[in-house]
């Protein structure tokens, strides 16, 4: 058995942007800000943050590009790896490929938006 499922719950680093490939299909990407708060030795608190981007396709991603900077989210998908060239240098990152997004913000679960986008 194999199981490759991310679950996030953060906020959103940047307005959410959709983007072009060299195939003609399109996605929506931004970050999410995960934090994690511990003691030290000293008995002083300290922090972490990561960053985690993220990427969608199709009526999730029509969904995603109105996520706005500094959003309360939880996200859900696949942790895939990519490669790519730039400047003659090959890069490798690691993105979640997201099968869903629930808003967290208390004013934005008020009302129409409750239901998730990608059930429509």
């Amino acid at each position: 058995m194999y199981l490759n499922r991310l679950t996030l719950i953060g906020f959103i680093g940047g307005d959410a942007e959709t983007k072009t490939i060299s195939n003609g299909s399109t996605f929506t990407a931004f970050a999410v800000a995960t934090q994690r708060s511990w003691k030290n030795s000293e008995g002083e608190w300290e922090s972490r943050t990561e960053w985690h981007r993220c990427v969608s396709f199709g009526k999730l991603a029509d969904f995603a590009v109105t996520l706005k900077k500094g959003a309360h989210v939880q996200v859900e998908g696949e942790l895939r790896g990519r490669e790519y060239e730039k400047d003659g240098a090959k890069h490798k990152v690691f993105e979640c490929r997201l099968e869903s997004i629930l808003k967290l913000d208390r004013a934005e679960r008020r009302g129409e938006n409750d239901a998730d986008p990608a059930d429509k």
